[in-house]
């Protein structure tokens, strides 16, 4: 590839780059504004596609992780890439809720420290950077969250067995088939995003977490008023 020429690539999907000046900016304009369309139908179709397959689930899951809550667990939250970035939100909007009704839940981002994670990979094995922080950090109730988009991300599948060992509530967020950690025996609850292109992977599955975090604090509303009516009664 030169650096004039561009590659395939480039001049399959940005043609008005390479046409001598003979494109306009309002052809520019046009073809920018058609793919940003394509790109919000797509997303939209696959959350679509997602509820639709995984709506109960999505429900079921939520409704334990907010009982795990309730009964005072502590949510651990990992994944590589763009997906750590996606742990460390959902993370975030568990510390720092976006309401004011919401009350902060407890909630650790195991991607964040980063001298564990190049400790452990420089002295155990990267496969380990998750797992090792589940056993110092995991208590029984708690709840681990594993984000991938492959749902074979060696190092999230051993944290949610080390997960599932120490007696902790395990969710895996999966795109493409689910992978291994659909059919992995140490995974209580798997979302899964069905689709094999992981831009739009990583949409529905921040989609995913953010309905979680709703139903959660809807059902930590029911359980609080119900527990202060039991307290009335009393």
């Amino acid at each position: 590839m030169s650096e004039l020429g561009g590659s395939e690539y480039d001049r399959l999907f940005y043609p008005f780059l390479f046409e001598g000046g003979k494109a306009s900016i309002e052809d520019v304009l046009a073809q920018v504004r058609h793919s940003t369309i394509e790109k919000c139908h797509e997303v939209v179709a696959l959350r679509r596609a997602t509820l639709e397959q995984f709506g109960e689930q999505i429900v079921i899951t939520a409704q334990a992780m907010a009982q795990s809550f309730a009964n005072g667990a502590t949510l651990l939250a990992f994944g590589n890439g763009g997906s750590t970035t996606d742990a460390q939100d959902l993370v975030t909007e568990l510390l720092s809720p976006p309401f004011p009704d919401w009350s902060p839940l407890p909630a650790i981002a195991l991607t964040n420290d980063i001298a564990v994670v190049t400790a452990v990979a420089n002295d155990v094995g990267f496969d380990n950077v998750f797992a090792r922080q589940v056993i110092a950090y995991g208590r029984p109730g708690d709840i681990a969250v594993g984000i991938s988009t492959s749902g074979n991300s060696a190092n999230v599948l051993a944290a949610l067995e080390q997960a599932k060992k120490q007696r902790l509530q395990t969710v895996a967020l999966t795109g493409y088939n689910g992978g291994k950690m659909m059919r992995s025996q140490a995974v209580d609850f798997c979302i899964n995003a069905p689709s094999d292109h992981i831009p739009r992977i990583q949409e529905a599955q921040a989609t995913v977490y953010h309905a979680l975090i709703e139903v959660i604090y809807a059902v930590l509303k029911s359980i609080k008023e119900e527990q202060s009516g039991e307290h009335e009664i009393c």
